[in-house]
């Protein structure tokens, strides 16, 4: 008697990384994480979501600041309804071999291909001093997206670059051995990923201390909230919504057809900036209910966050100790 079986079918991979670099806020979800979290629960792909400390450490030289960060990521992305069942959520650090794959690969890239790199002309236009680790930032990116053979990494249109050196790298490496290790990355644009307004208007950014923080406590949010930048518009008079911070931010939070009815009280008139920075600080804190108690008590008991990144870096390093066995092969090292 013969038995049939269908053929295996594998999982698209899926990586993505946020830095340990400050609390979080909600520039950082809506520009990143809801879309990481949406996608890594999605059946369809094995998803990797790692805390990059060691590219933290650029910037970073606190190192409690540095280990309160990742904790509070850890806690802020399960509290968000990230699932650690199906998403292996790790710190880059615990996998070594992403520092030891990110060495060969500087092997193959040169330095005027690194000067291209916006983080470095952004550094240079700016007359700012460069650290080597800046320098080399994007081999260690690459680093990271190609030790699991990556196929997807969810990314905003800013950080296509990031995904196009690492497609190059993969390249140089797989030329300068003559194999085919590496397969090359695909970005996923997220084309409805929101750049954030802050508080006075600009883009939400930690560095420009303009940002509503994602779980600091009440009166925090509601000091930002209410420290929206306004025009001197009177609450009589009809106002275009988007260009707005109070609604470009609000609308973050709703559905279509409340999206619709927000815009057309700010389009009619009799609507003061007052009563709308009211009513976001309501949407604001409805939807921290539940995510606010799930990440204070996971901060509280910060052993259970360790032990969850624990188990997620165990399972990362198995895959990650797969590949640089085949690399190591490969370019003489054993």
């Amino acid at each position: 008697m013969f038995e049939f079986f269908s053929k295996p079918t594998y999982k698209k991979v899926l990586l993505s990384g946020i830095q340990s670099t400050g609390t979080l806020h909600f520039g950082n979800y809506f520009g990143a994480m809801k879309q990481n979290i949406e996608l890594g629960n999605d059946d369809a792909f094995d998803s990797y979501v790692f805390i990059a400390d060691y590219h933290a450490l650029t910037t970073v030289k606190d190192k409690e600041a540095l280990h309160r960060s990742a904790l509070e990521i850890a806690a802020a992305y399960i509290a968000c309804g990230l699932d650690t069942n199906k998403v292996t959520l790790f710190r880059q650090s615990s996998v070594p071999e992403h520092a030891e794959l990110a060495v060969i690969l500087n092997n193959v890239v040169t330095m005027p291909y690194l000067m291209r790199a916006h983080a470095f002309k952004d550094h240079e236009a700016k007359n700012q001093e460069v650290n080597v680790g800046l320098f080399c930032y994007p081999v260690l990116m690459a680093a990271d997206i190609l030790m699991y053979k990556t196929d997807v990494v969810p990314v905003g249109q800013d950080q296509k670059q990031h995904i196009e050196y690492a497609r190059d790298i993969a390249g140089f490496y797989n030329r300068a051995w003559n194999v085919e290790q590496f397969k090359l990355p695909q970005d996923l644009i997220m084309k409805d990923v929101a750049v954030v307004p802050g508080v006075d208007g600009e883009k939400m950014s930690k560095s420009k201390g303009n940002v509503i923080s994602l779980f600091g406590d009440d009166a925090e949010v509601k000091k930002a909230v209410m420290g929206i930048v306004t025009d001197s518009a009177h609450p009589d008079d009809k106002k275009n919504p988007d260009t707005n911070t109070i609604f470009n931010i609000h609308k973050l939070f709703l559905t279509h057809a409340e999206i619709d009815a927000l815009r057309a009280k700010f389009e009619q008139g009799g609507y003061g900036y007052k009563q709308a920075k009211d009513e976001l600080l309501e949407t604001i804190m409805k939807w921290r209910m539940g995510k606010k108690e799930t990440f204070d008590k996971l901060m509280s008991n910060p052993s259970k966050i360790e032990a969850l990144l624990e188990e997620g870096g165990k399972r990362a390093r198995v895959r990650a100790q797969q590949t640089m066995k085949e690399v190591r092969t490969q370019v003489g090292l054993e």
